[in-house]
């Protein structure tokens, strides 16, 4: 290589290194890869957009702001990990994430002894927000999902007899107790719950025993990649005039890929048709970005970076005080202004967020015909 073009390149390479090295990092806790890596991406993709627009309009105090992704699998083991190798980064003063409810939860306790505020985009287990005060989340909880996944099951789909079938998980198993409390509270008879495991492929045992009951719908309070199984496997069995909704587990395109999900409904925090005026700039700037519509994901982590970054412009980097200031966002007046509505936390970090209705129709992802009103 000529003496020019070495120089050529230390230089470049030693110019990349001045303008990360006094970056202000804000890493983004989530699962990249494994069996539920179409769910990070999204996060990925409006997290990176975010820092890339805070970067072009200047950065946080004349710094530039550097996402950093970690890979934590959706898995508590792993979660762990990265919130401890977070957690005792001098660097760090603020995490973006948890994705699942039992990552979280393995996550926080790591967070509230090192003083780390997090935010979550994701997580809904209704115990986060009460087990630390440095935890935060953009995003609603089970308790209210569940409760409103019952009342338009009730009110609009009028199912009067839905089967259940969980994963054992925090967050499964919380949305489908919220989800029970309502529906026997509306006259829905809840004929039936089985469970089953993140590895499972073969779900035709329960599902025979549904086909029993005749159900006017089963309820799938999961994920996709075993959610897709379990409408397919049941349709192979012959139950064909039961419909099938889940939450925001489900709330994926794995699920557009399946024929036998049309007709699927799930609920979501985040529509493009529905979402204010200010989220036309994030839809028509991720569009062209990455050729496609954005998911909620997407959405509530491109509000999380916004806040996280909100907070460090106000206060600096002292942990602590990026924690006081997040606490003081308490109020429907003070709230953040984000691409998927205003965000404002009560005493225990939670927010509270609409819930809406998208359902397959024609392969595509949809907005229900009918929303219930909140």
């Amino acid at each position: 290589m000529k003496k020019g073009y070495l120089g050529f390149f230390v230089s470049l390479f030693l110019l990349a290194g001045t303008a990360w090295g006094d970056a202000i990092k804000i890493p983004v806790a989530s699962p990249f890869t494994g069996q539920l890596a179409s769910f990070g991406e999204g996060v990925k993709n409006g997290a990176l957009l975010k820092g890339s627009e805070i970067n072009a309009s200047g950065g946080i105090r004349g710094r530039k702001v550097k996402i950093v992704l970690e890979d934590e699998l959706c898995d508590p083991k792993e979660a762990a990990t990265v919130a401890t190798k977070l957690a005792n980064d001098p660097a760090v003063s603020i995490v973006v994430g948890h994705l699942c409810s039992s990552a979280t939860l393995a996550a926080l306790p790591i967070y509230r002894a090192a003083k780390l505020p997090a935010i979550s985009p994701a997580s809904t287990n209704v115990s986060i927000g009460k087990m630390s005060p440095f935890y935060f989340r953009n995003v609603y909880k089970d308790d209210f999902q569940g409760l409103f996944l019952a009342k338009y099951a009730h009110f609009v789909k009028g199912y009067k007899k839905v089967a259940i079938f969980y994963e054992v998980n925090d967050y499964s198993m919380g949305l489908m107790l919220a989800f029970m409390k309502e529906a026997k509270k509306l006259g829905i008879k809840i004929l039936g719950t089985e469970a089953y495991t993140a590895d499972t492929t073969d779900f035709k045992p329960q599902l025979t025993k549904f086909k029993m009951m005749k159900p006017d719908a089963i309820f799938i309070p999961g994920y996709a990649p075993q959610g897709t199984l379990i409408v397919s496997q049941a349709v192979s069995l012959g139950i064909r005039n039961a419909g099938f909704f889940g939450a925001d587990g489900l709330d994926d395109d794995l699920m557009l890929k399946n024929p036998d999900a049309e007709g699927l409904f799930v609920t979501t925090p985040f529509l493009p048709d529905k979402a204010g005026p200010r989220a036309a700039g994030f839809i028509r700037a991720y569009r062209k970005a990455y050729g496609k519509d954005p998911n909620w994901f997407a959405a509530n982590s491109y509000d999380a970076v916004g806040l996280a970054a909100a907070a460090i412009t106000a206060v600096g980097q002292d942990r602590v005080k990026i924690r006081d200031y997040l606490a003081s966002i308490n109020t429907r007046e003070k709230a953040y202004e984000g691409v998927a509505g205003k965000t404002y936390f009560d005493k225990n970090g939670d927010c509270l967020k609409d819930a809406f209705v998208k359902e397959i129709r024609g392969g595509k992802w949809v907005s229900a015909q009918k929303q219930l009103r909140q």
